[in-house]
């Protein structure tokens, strides 16, 4: 019996290594192809394109990791069906369960590298793939949310600006709310406010502070400009919109922990990113089954109907995984619902599919 664990487990991992490496350079060429244009133009130095190929290859890889995974078991075990390897196999007193367990620990294996890339390899490429992205190839518009922000920057303390450049650290209608005990103690305002980097300091125009006492007095202060040090650090007024892609686990919880205690607003699509780097590699079992209960019959149309079967039901995955992922990072859908639908309903059809299978 090793001997079999043996022999699908190298065609497993074989197969699967082969599919990364057939349609990534094919991702690379058509990428490059596209960008080619706005790199010239740019005058982007050669070390840099390089280091972003590299970001891109190990960005693209952890993006469609289980499908890579999924049609290259359809496609091995296809041909173990077509070549009646399979009816040998069972034939020989090998339950169909039994004939599962090397499929199983290859998943394990390419489920453990699965983590990994999602919890460190991944975050370190993201940060370099986004940058290089933002800066030579796309404009910047959407990177942050700048418009009507709203954060709680200590345990007392509340700012708002109407809207924010973070080219320039420049914001509009600003204001300061200091609360003790849950009551007001004093108001800021401000017509502008500008980071002032050198002195790490904010500059507020049409500065105008309100300060209440226990009594119910009202102090008012106002002058045309005053310089103010706050405890929070520009960036944290609009971290960009791929902060999460760039973090590791560890540092990705502590993050988004502090995120809540300051009220940001885009929470769901941080807990999203958070939930698939456990998702991923649990997808890497479901997908593995699904593709060999497909796959295990030898059908007429020989390879090409079990792939046909393949790529549709692979794509209907990655339909339900763009949909809740966007649901969940654009509105109040739960992100735990979002990320963990595809595989349940996938996990579903997978068991289905095996019992059938087993007959």
């Amino acid at each position: 019996m090793k001997i079999l664990d043996w022999y699908i487990l190298k065609r497993y991992l074989f197969t699967f290594l082969m599919m990364l490496l057939l349609f990534i350079p094919i991702a690379i060429m058509v990428h490059l192809a596209e960008k080619i244009g706005k790199i010239i133009s740019n005058d982007v130095p050669f070390d840099e394109v390089a280091l972003y190929l590299l970001n891109f290859t190990i960005y693209f890889a952890n993006l469609l990791f289980p499908l890579f995974l999924f049609l290259s078991v359809i496609f091995f075990t296809s041909k173990l069906a077509n070549n009646t390897e399979i009816v040998a196999f069972l034939s020989s007193g090998v339950s169909f369960g039994r004939f599962l367990r090397p499929y199983i620990i290859g998943a394990t294996l390419v489920a453990i590298m699965a983590l990994f890339l999602g919890m460190y390899l991944a975050p370190w490429a993201s940060t370099g793939y986004n940058e290089f992205r933002y800066k030579y190839l796309s404009s910047s518009r959407d990177l942050q949310d700048t418009k009507n922000v709203f954060r709680r920057i200590t345990d007392n303390d509340y700012i708002y600006v109407s809207s924010f450049d973070p080219k320039s650290k420049r914001g509009q209608n600003f204001t300061l709310e200091h609360l003790k005990d849950n009551k007001l103690e004093y108001k800021i305002f401000a017509n502008s406010i500008q980071y002032i980097e050198e002195d790490s300091i904010y500059k507020l125009n049409g500065y105008y502070k309100r300060v209440y006492d226990s009594l119910g007095n009202v102090t008012v202060e106002e002058k045309r400009s005053m310089n103010v040090e706050f405890t929070f650090d520009v960036d944290d007024l609009t971290p960009v919109n791929y902060i999460a892609e760039t973090k590791s686990y560890g540092e990705l919880v502590d993050f988004i922990d502090k995120e809540k205690s300051r009220g940001a607003p885009n929470i769901g699509r941080y807990e999203v990113v958070k939930l698939k780097k456990w998702s991923l590699p649990a997808s890497v079992f479901i997908l593995t089954i699904i593709a060999v209960a497909v796959s295990s019959k030898k059908r007429r149309g020989g390879m090409g109907v079990n792939l046909a079967i393949g790529i549709t039901v692979a794509m209907i995955y990655v339909f339900f995984d763009k949909i809740f992922g966007v649901l969940a990072a654009q509105s109040d859908f739960s992100p735990m619902v979002a990320v963990w639908f595809p595989n349940l309903v996938f996990g579903i059809l997978a068991l289905y599919l095996l019992q059938n299978a087993k007959r």
